[in-house]
């Protein structure tokens, strides 16, 4: 009998991977999604996409639209993709009995996606991590006078509302705003990854790096081929709290060699894409029949529609428009495949609601496309 698995959003890529896995693997897949066109939908591994309300409109409707299609379609597991996984982590209560939620429960969901907890988490397990303190204590200030520091809201994602201050600048004031972290600084090479763990062990791992950035968001990214230091953080890190489900972590190697964390994102990213798709499904359905997830071949993947946009934005400074030019005509798509090619041929249609509100903002893609799915509290 053919399973059903509901994937929670459509829009972005690495929605369109995990539908794209779960079809080869004999899935019949559904998406939810608050936008009425998006990319996944677009492909042919969907058998139906089903217009839900956005978290941030009306969180309650939006998990009685989850659990109503859930009912009604016979799903058996719901895949959070991204942002909207903080909302869709309050929803298990609501499914029919049987079915899965691949992700932990919403007490630790949000305290790994809260900037001021996760750092203080992963202190409590003796992990390196930078000096962070909520803004408006003392601590923060004293920190921001003597070093360099990164001023973010505790909840936020793609880099929106992040500032960078030398040693000495003022602080913003605390007062009348949401809640922010300042944090240390570390200056040195930034890598992410992307994990999908089990019952505390890790059985995917994927560390990249940006190769082409939008803004702080990489639309185009490298695979690391190995660094033992930020493997083991992740999987202390994953052990300590008995993970499951997608975690992902921003590191920076600073440059006396020490490897921190300075974010946990408890969702999928674009490391993802680097995962070979049947192993992909294995490590969410079936993880003990997985020693270690195989990967693609490609050791660089792109976003070629938010990559062409950078290159072309860097046309006024030589050096990097040449670097970008040579990255976007050898590095293979994410979203393109022969046997499914309407999700690349359609995405300017698709997307249109992202790119016009990107546009009319004047800011990065990535920034506006989890605007209506994000965790924002008041």
């Amino acid at each position: 009998m053919t399973q059903t698995v509901l994937l929670t959003l459509g829009r972005l890529p690495k929605a369109l991977d995990i539908a794209r896995a779960f079809h080869a693997a004999g899935w019949r897949v559904l998406v939810a999604e608050p936008f009425r066109r998006h990319l996944t939908g677009a492909s042919n591994c969907v058998a139906r996409s089903f217009v839900v309300t956005a978290p941030v409109e009306n969180a309650e409707l939006y998990l009685a639209d989850l659990a109503r299609i859930a009912a009604a379609e016979g799903v058996s597991l719901v895949v959070p993709v991204s942002e909207e996984t903080m909302h869709a982590a309050f929803l298990r209560p609501f499914l029919p009995a049987g079915v899965t939620l691949f992700t932990m429960p919403p007490e630790l969901v949000l305290e790994l996606h809260d900037k001021h907890r996760f750092i203080e988490r992963a202190r409590a397990a003796g992990l390196a991590v930078p000096e962070t303190y909520r803004l408006g204590t003392a601590e923060a200030a004293a920190l921001a006078a003597r070093a360099p520091t990164v001023v973010k809201p505790i909840f936020s994602c793609s880099g929106h509302g992040v500032r960078f201050l030398a040693a000495g600048d003022a602080l913003p004031d605390a007062a009348g705003m949401p809640a922010h972290v300042v944090q240390h600084f570390v200056a040195g090479r930034v890598y992410s990854n992307c994990a999908i763990a089990a019952g505390g062990r890790v059985v995917a791992n994927v560390i990249y790096r940006g190769a082409i950035m939008s803004g702080t968001v990489a639309v185009a990214f490298e695979r690391v081929l190995e660094h033992a230091a930020m493997t083991a953080w992740i999987n202390r890190f994953v052990a300590a709290i008995n993970y499951t489900g997608f975690i992902s972590f921003d590191f920076v190697a600073a440059e006396n060699g020490e490897v921190v964390a300075i974010e946990c994102n408890p969702r999928a990213t674009s490391g993802l894409h680097f995962l070979q798709p049947q192993d992909l499904v294995t490590a969410i359905v079936n993880p003990a029949a997985l020693r270690c997830a195989r990967f693609r071949p490609e050791l660089r993947l792109q976003q070629f529609y938010a990559a062409l946009t950078e290159t072309q934005g860097s046309i006024k400074k030589p050096r990097i428009f040449i670097r970008h030019l040579r990255a976007l005509v050898s590095t293979p798509d994410v979203t393109w495949r022969r046997d499914d090619p309407m999700p690349f041929l359609t995405m300017t249609f698709t997307t249109w609601r992202i790119i016009s509100m990107a546009m009319r903002r004047g800011v990065p893609f990535g920034e506006v496309a989890t605007l209506d799915i994000g965790w924002y509290p008041s």
